[in-house]
């Protein structure tokens, strides 16, 4: 096959897994891990208060809430450690990684899948059960949630690329590493 037909996928118009497509998920990733952060480093007791322009004490009345403080340790360094993963395979494989490494972009999408289902549970628990808003928490929200349609696309072109695999005969392993 050349470079050609491997660089975009059949029935795509383009390649999802184009550095100028993942970019602006790394980008995502890397200010909801910095926002994660300093709410977990306000939940460690390293800083003394928390930014809040719109929601009074809502911020920490929800950094604060038994439900933060029911992980041994702070959610927001879950959070944080969540980004981390997002930044790392965001990151890892080539342009061609849709099938030359498909099993990242699975790993990437389950991961990116259950951190917009997390942000939503999240915003549903601030509204009905702490009553209480925290502008960052919905910042983070909306950076989760904003990666998941570009990541759905680099998704399905994988799924089609395993599928043709399977079609061939090839063993799953094998279509799972990719070529």
């Amino acid at each position: 096959m050349n470079s050609k037909n491997t660089s975009i996928p059949p029935g795509y118009t383009s390649n999802p897994s184009l550095w100028n497509k993942r970019l602006p998920l790394l980008l995502l990733a890397l200010a909801g891990f910095f926002i994660a952060m300093y709410l977990g480093f306000y939940q460690l007791h390293i800083f003394n208060k928390v930014w809040e322009p719109f929601f009074g004490n809502g911020t920490r009345a929800i950094l604060e809430s038994s439900f933060s403080r029911s992980l041994p340790v702070p959610d927001g360094l879950v959070g944080a450690f969540a980004y981390l993963c997002d930044i790392i395979l965001v990151s890892a494989g080539n342009e061609n990684r849709w099938h030359s490494k498909p099993w990242i972009v699975i790993l990437y999408s389950i991961l990116v899948g259950i951190m917009g289902l997390v942000s939503v549970f999240l915003v549903i628990l601030q509204a009905f059960i702490l009553h209480s808003w925290c502008t960052l928490c919905f910042v983070s929200a909306a950076l989760s949630l904003s990666m998941v349609l570009p990541v759905a696309k680099e998704l399905f072109a994988t799924l089609h690329f395993l599928q043709r695999e399977k079609d061939r005969g090839t063993p799953a392993r094998e279509a799972l590493e990719g070529r």
